[in-house]
Parts: C-alpha cells; structure tokens; sequence
C-alpha cells in the first residue's frame, strides 16, 4: 500500500515521512520493505517476532482501559536508527543481518483469536515502529474491531498524513514518543526530522484517536528546562487532556556513555509539565516515586494509584472523578 512508480522501475514509498525512493531489487529505510520489478512488496507480512501479553500500562498508556491486557505483536525492521533504541535486536534486524528477514508466519486471523482467547482488551502494534508492518497491522485492525477489541499502535509518529488518515480509522489509542524538540536531536539521535511527529500528534488527536504522548529523557541531549517546555507548551497547544509521560533513561545500544535519568530530572519534567498547564504528566521507568499516579485536574484528588505497570486503586466512576464529579479525559471502558 502507499506507494508510487517512479522511473526505471524505482517505486516512491509513502508509507512515512522518508518517502524512500526505491530502486529494483533494493529496499527502503526500514528494510522490510522491496521494490520487485516496480512492485512495491511487504517482507514482513505476518511474520511475527514477537507475540505477548502485555499490561496496558508497559506502552505506555495510563488513561487508556486502565488495568487491561493488550496482545502485543511485532515484526523486524524500523524507519529510525535511534541510538539508544531498547529493542535494537529486532528493530535493526535486517540491517544486521544483511537483509534477512526472520519471523514466526502468522494470520491476522490467528492474531485476533489468541487476543480473545486470552482475555485482552486490544491489539497493540509495538515493539518497532508499526507502521513498516502497515498492512498486517490494518488487517488485524479491521478484525479486531468486530470482535470488540481496541487497536493501539506505539508509534515514532512518522508515518505520512495519508497513511495516518487511513489508519485513524480502526485506531483507537497511540502513544507517539516526541524523542526531543530540535531537528538536530532527531538528525543525530534518530535519523530523522522533528516536524512529521508533531504534525501527526495533531492529526491523530484532531481525527479522534486517544493519543499519549512520551518523551525518553536522555541526560545532556534532551533534558535542559528550556526543551522540556517547549514539548509541554506544544502538546497543550494541541490538548491540554493529552496525558505527557517523562521516562527515564538507561544506557543501551550505541548510548552507552550516558548515565542512566536521575529522579530529579524526572521530577523537574513533570513539575514543567504540569506549570504549563497540561492536566496529566506522568513520570515513568522508575516504578514506586509517586508520578505514576493520576490525579482529577479538578480537585487534586488521587484517582489511580499504580505501581509499575500495576493499579493499586481505581477510584474513577464512569470516567468521572469520585469526589468532584468532573470528567477525566480518557478511553475508560
């Protein structure tokens, strides 16, 4: 899906915001992706390097059917080249492994049936970036919507606006990482460009996806106040109900010269957050500090409680806060 013919064969990709010029017999970005014969094929189509059962809560989405269980899928290959990526074994597989592409053969069928025998409330498209999946992703989409089951994608936010409008809509909840708020973090850090993700924040949120947004705080490359306001000032120019998660980093991959998040920059991110007027901001990857929590925007009262990816205590009625009344934003049931 998504692309054009170009000339001599080559195809125009316009899966995400690279828009890969490919020749015959080569691959895009993501390298899942072939141009045979001016023919634009999908390398991983149902093959699956990864199925499992996950809390809502590890994607993360807080304000998102809190306390359920998503079926989380995912194939090699990704758009970015992030430096610190947690999942480089897959996402970077093929790259690695000189195009080889690996992977357990599975239907969209399968996919959606092991969701329901399971006991899930979605299927989450994850791990790397879904969109270099697309196809297998909407397949399964479209049949877990008639089964009653909610679509999630975890998302760089690089996928084009055609492809986003498409894919709106069987899409209930994504959480897009806005990894840093400079095009020269994302040219160095991800191999890529800032603007495609905010573009997408905003089209999502204005076609009525639940969107959440998380930014991985790296220590000297995107933690100083100034940046950490202006992502906040932008996700509430877009929703100021749009919930901001601030994650700690760990060294891994080709990052491995940075300490790991301390805490108080973590606290810092989400005290900014909340100064800017955004009504959830959550700190994560350092379980038990007490930024887990959310809280009615309202009255302050504690309505979740959590722990990791754990609810210790819901007090939420019918989307509502228990003590004011007011409605907290959200997907609830």
């Amino acid at each position: 899906m998504f692309y054009q013919s170009g000339k001599e064969n080559e195809v125009i990709c316009g899966l995400c915001n690279h828009h890969c010029h490919i020749k015959e017999g080569k691959q895009g970005i993501c390298g899942v992706r072939e141009n045979r014969n001016g023919v634009l094929y999908s390398l991983v189509y149902g093959r699956l390097v990864s199925e499992r059962i996950d809390p809502i809560e590890k994607k993360p989405l807080f304000n998102f059917l809190p306390g359920s269980r998503a079926f989380s899928i995912s194939t090699v290959g990704c758009n970015f080249r992030c430096l610190h990526c947690q999942n480089f074994d897959i996402s970077q597989y093929p790259h690695s492994h000189n195009g080889e592409i690996t992977g357990n053969e599975r239907t969209a069928e399968e996919v959606v049936e092991e969701a329901v025998q399971t006991g899930c409330a979605s299927v989450c498209y994850t791990y790397v970036e879904p969109t270099i999946f697309y196809e297998f992703a909407y397949d399964c989409s479209v049949l877990a919507r008639e089964q009653q089951l909610k679509n999630v994608f975890v998302s760089n936010g690089y996928m084009t606006p055609e492809v986003t409008r498409h894919l709106a809509t069987v899409l209930d909840g994504i959480n897009i990482d806005i990894k840093g708020f400079t095009d020269d973090f994302y040219k160095k850090v991800c191999k890529a460009k800032l603007q495609p993700v905010l573009d997408n924040v905003k089209l999502m949120h204005e076609l009525g996806v639940w969107v959440e947004v998380t930014t991985l705080i790296i220590p000297g490359l995107n933690d100083s106040p100034e940046e950490l306001r202006d992502i906040a000032r932008f996700v509430k120019s877009v929703s100021p109900t749009i919930p901001w998660h601030v994650t700690a980093f760990y060294p891994t991959y080709k990052m491995l010269d940075r300490e790991p998040t301390p805490v108080a920059t973590l606290r810092k991110a989400r005290k900014i957050g909340l100064e800017e007027g955004l009504h959830y901001v959550y700190e994560g990857n350092i379980p038990g500090e007490g930024g887990e929590n959310t809280y009615c925007p309202g009255c302050g009262v504690e309505l979740i409680s959590r722990y990791g990816f754990s609810i210790r205590q819901n007090d939420l009625t019918d989307g509502r806060c228990g003590k004011c009344g007011q409605d907290i934003a959200g997907v609830w049931a």
